[in-house]
């Protein structure tokens, strides 16, 4: 047997400024600023002006060494301070050694005033040794989350072995996530919704108290006709909160995309496709970095669960799952067509005449997958996949789709895909808007790094020579992008996405 797959990494969570303070053996000090900001690197600088060098989110160490950086006492170091808050650094941690003997006074008036959380390095703790802190702590937190998201997986698993799945699941999703989960369904078919249980002083906002008694009514209500309506109470659930909701799920549900984020008074929202029209709809009190992947699990639970079967094999599928293997073997090796169609005719019929039982009637379309190869048939167009095997489903309902859509335009009765490749997988209005969503948080640099980084297989020393950069930009610049696509680029699979939608994306 096939080993199971591990769950996608999380990104690295970002390391509480607390966390530095509480050890003992930095001995830092807070001096000015907020106490608390969320440190996701370091960068040590002795510049009148580190901010160009700055990806966001770095805990910025210098000495102060002249006054030639801003930072003598008797100059005004406001616009330094200013500049460093601009460039999104979480803290200034200043050393009183070798140059100063006390953090100057302006510095720690400026860093109050502009809201920057300012410490104290003392003579005796090194740069290096923050630096080195700061990454074992992010090592130790991403351990934690890779943990969560493993067990995560497991628990969900088995609640999809229950007899009534799809509240197990959702129950289990909530209680993992700390918040709500709601299954949301076309008018005809009412949603699931489950919540996990809060403490007695835990805040009402966004969040139900008892297992079983979710938001789905008042997410119902909230969204209106053509969304669905759920069970339980809607306790908690603030007007703000329905109306993210409602836009989240129009955007879903309307195929503009397959997941859908937003916040709403104080509550993380999320909304994902799950198929045959339903979605998962989630709301959190924070977002941490494993959310995401322990809610794409329960997505594709949910799709099999729901999903519209022959009897019997969402079952076979779902124990393949559970046991490590793929679900779509449980359909046989193939190879199989799928197929797409479209016509005033009976569906049945039409399954019929394909030879197959697997139909899925999906709005103004119908979706067929079959052994045999299709034909043309009387009253209806037919688009119509290569052939593939039972991991490559997904690939071939594309197909099907956009065959459809050829023989629409051409007005004939069945149009085959015939494209190889890649690129043949998506069509290429898809892949362009694909790509503009996915690199949307990219500045014009940051994708031209990105590309010139994927062009070169991760050569720092490479990519910098393409680039004409020093190696130390190429890699802070390759931190914030990861950091801003919330994506491990060390990953193999989200490389090759990468490098699609760029091929997609014209260059500056």
């Amino acid at each position: 047997m096939e080993p199971r797959p591990s769950p996608p990494a999380p990104p690295t969570p970002a390391v509480p400024l607390g966390a530095l303070l509480a050890d003992r053996e930095l001995g830092l000090r807070h001096l000015a600023g907020p106490a608390g900001a969320e440190v996701r690197g370091v960068h040590a600088s002795e510049m009148a002006d580190p901010s160009p060098y700055l990806l966001g989110g770095e805990l910025l160490l210098t000495a102060g060494a002249g006054a030639e950086t801003g930072l003598d006492p008797e100059a005004d170091p406001d616009g330094y301070v200013a500049r460093l808050v601009a460039a999104g650094a979480a803290a200034l941690g200043f050393g009183v050694a070798p140059v100063h003997e006390e953090v100057p006074p302006a510095l720690a008036e400026a860093c109050a005033r502009h809201g920057l959380p300012l410490l104290e390095v003392p003579p005796r703790t090194r740069f290096t040794a923050v630096a080195r802190a700061v990454w074992r702590l992010m090592a130790e937190a991403r351990t934690r989350e890779l943990r969560r998201v493993t067990e995560a997986q497991q628990a969900l698993a088995a609640a999809a072995a229950r007899p009534d799945p799809v509240p197990a699941v959702l129950s289990r999703l909530a209680a993992s996530l700390g918040g709500w989960a709601a299954l949301l369904a076309p008018e005809s078919g009412p949603p699931a919704a489950a919540d996990a249980p809060a403490a007695p002083d835990e805040p009402a906002v966004g969040v139900v108290r008892a297992a079983g008694a979710g938001i789905g009514a008042g997410i119902g209500a909230g969204i209106g006709a053509g969304i669905g309506a759920g069970i339980g109470t809607g306790v908690g659930v603030g007007e703000e909160v329905l109306g993210a909701v409602r836009g989240l799920a129009r955007r879903v549900a309307g195929g503009a995309a397959a997941t859908a984020t937003d916040s709403a008074g104080g509550t993380h929202l999320a909304v994902y496709a799950v198929g045959g029209g339903r979605m998962l709809a989630l709301a959190t009190p924070a977002r941490a970095p494993g959310d995401h992947t322990i809610a794409s699990i329960a997505a594709v639970l949910l799709t099999l669960l729901t999903a519209e079967r022959p009897a019997g094999t969402e079952a076979a599928a779902l124990t393949r799952l559970l046991l490590g293997g793929s679900p779509a073997e449980a359909l046989g090796p193939g190879p199989w067509y799928a197929v797409r169609a479209a016509g005033a005719g009976d569906p049945q019929a039409l399954a019929a005449a394909l030879g197959t039982v697997l139909l899925d009637p999906d709005g103004a379309a119908v979706r067929l997958l079959t052994d045999r190869e299709p034909a043309p048939q009387p009253g209806w167009r037919l688009g119509v996949s290569a052939p593939a095997g039972p991991d490559a489903l997904a690939g071939a309902d594309a197909q099907a789709r956009r065959a459809l859509d050829r023989a629409e335009a051409t007005r004939t009765p069945m149009a085959r895909h015939t494209r190889p490749g890649l690129a043949g997988l998506v069509g290429e209005a898809e892949a362009r808007a694909h790509a503009a969503a996915l690199l949307g948080p990219l500045s014009p640099a940051l994708r031209e790094t990105l590309r010139a980084w994927l062009a070169h297989h991760g050569s720092w020393d490479r990519s910098a020579a393409a680039l004409g950069v020093h190696r130390n930009t190429v890699r802070q610049r390759i931190a914030r992008t990861a950091a801003l696509l919330d994506r491990d680029l060390d990953d193999p699979d989200t490389r090759m996405e990468l490098w699609f939608a760029l091929t997609r994306t014209p260059q500056a």
